[in-house]
């Protein structure tokens, strides 16, 4: 097809932010860091490689994810612990902050609650920026690997893509058939992986994450939460995944409490102000 007279012109046009975030409700990054001084541990729990886990936090609490035996990328669900319809956003998490998260910014919920379920408070990979490629850690792009797309492009049946990981460890927490948690389950936060779009066909694509024993990401939770985590069956994702190939290592989730005032000011956000009249 040929291109109009215009073409370039049109391409040239500058673009603009579709939600300016200076109007949007600022963490108090010193109060956390003050209280993450006077933390103390009250909760750990070990992923085991190709599989997820549940953990709770209560809302003033921080958790951690940290790398322990070797490189490795986990996929995690957040949901109110007392309202499972309540859970992550990722798309709007990343229309307000960017296609990968780090200190600072937040995990949102979804309709019709929209409001932060935790804020990220320690990052150790928050060094590696944006490489030549385009590619960075902690993606709110990546879905998560399913078997449903590995059957399609694959025709096998593997049973321990982060997908029914994820299943499987809700269905397990919560007293649930699989079928009764699998539509809970939702769009992740990539904890470690490194990933981006290509520039020439705008495809997404993986790389070997930076993640080395001993890196964490840390949360602060702003509600009381549910999680899941899933170790990845890619491993570090440098290759494959949905499948046994990867070399593959736990992941641990610890969760710390601050001391008694260390939060003075703070109040857990309520849902979204919007009336819900929606001009009826």
């Amino acid at each position: 097809m040929t291109p109009p007279h215009d073409a370039d012109a049109r391409r040239a046009v500058a673009p603009v932010i579709c939600y300016p975030v200076e109007t949007l409700p600022v963490p108090d990054m010193a109060l956390y860091g003050r209280a993450r001084e006077t933390l103390t541990k009250v909760d750990e729990v070990t992923v085991a490689p190709r599989d997820a886990s549940c953990f709770t936090v209560p809302a003033g609490h921080f958790f951690r994810i940290t790398s322990v035996e070797g490189p490795q990328v986990g996929d995690l669900n957040l949901w109110a612990q007392n309202d499972l319809s309540e859970r992550f956003y990722s798309g709007k998490t990343r229309a307000l902050h960017g296609t990968h998260i780090t200190t600072g910014q937040r995990m949102w919920s979804s309709f019709p609650t929209l409001r932060p379920m935790a804020t990220l408070t320690h990052d150790t990979l928050d060094w590696y920026g944006m490489d030549a490629f385009g590619g960075s850690v902690h993606d709110v792009i990546g879905t998560r690997c399913d078997p449903y797309t590995n059957q399609l492009l694959s025709g096998g049946q593997y049973h321990h893509c982060c997908h029914s990981n994820l299943i499987r460890a809700l269905a397990d927490h919560q007293g649930m058939s699989y079928a009764e948690a699998e539509p809970f389950v939702h769009d992740v936060l990539n904890v470690f992986m490194c990933t981006g779009f290509t520039r020439d066909t705008g495809q997404y694509f993986m790389k070997a994450s930076p993640v080395r024993p001993g890196d964490y990401l840390e949360f602060f939770a702003e509600i009381d939460l549910l999680g899941a985590l899933s170790a990845c069956p890619g491993g570090d994702c440098s290759a494959k995944h949905s499948s046994d190939v990867a070399a593959c290592y736990p992941l641990l989730i610890e969760v710390f409490a601050p001391a008694k005032g260390a939060l003075e000011g703070w109040q857990s956000p309520s849902p979204n102000g919007y009336d819900r009249s929606h001009g009826g």
